[in-house]
């Protein structure tokens, strides 16, 4: 009797340590994920320009997140604002431009070059 006692009482401490592992990486996991929130929420998205098209056209990000837009056409192509927000100089093949956007809106944007080129950026 004396040896199943044992037994059980080394049975629910092993339950118990493994209910605390599972705890414990429930928690790193959990603070694993919010950390790498923060950082996706703070990485810059890129549009690319490529075939007089910016793509994706239309793209939503949170409001502090900065946008790339990386021109893949061997021709010249700007970023602009429709309504003034920002706007970039002509961009040449591999040139970038980024803007950081911090508030809430819908920012609509082309290219001067090309009246054709639409796209717009969402921010929440």
């Amino acid at each position: 009797m004396e040896r199943r006692g044992r037994s059980s009482v080394s049975r629910g401490m092993n339950h118990l340590a493994n209910h605390r592992t599972r705890v414990a990486v429930a928690l790193v996991l959990a603070a694993m994920t919010i950390a790498g929130a923060d950082v996706r929420a703070q990485s810059p998205t890129a549009v690319d320009i490529q075939d007089f098209n910016y793509l994706p056209p239309s793209l939503t990000v949170a409001a502090g997140t900065t946008v790339r837009w990386i021109n893949r056409d061997e021709e010249t192509h700007t970023v602009t604002s429709t309504a003034g927000a920002f706007g970039s100089a002509g961009l040449d093949l591999k040139e970038e431009y980024a803007h950081t956007f911090t508030a809430p809106g819908v920012y609509p944007y082309g290219c001067d070059l090309h009246p054709q080129m639409h796209g717009t950026i969402v921010v929440k």
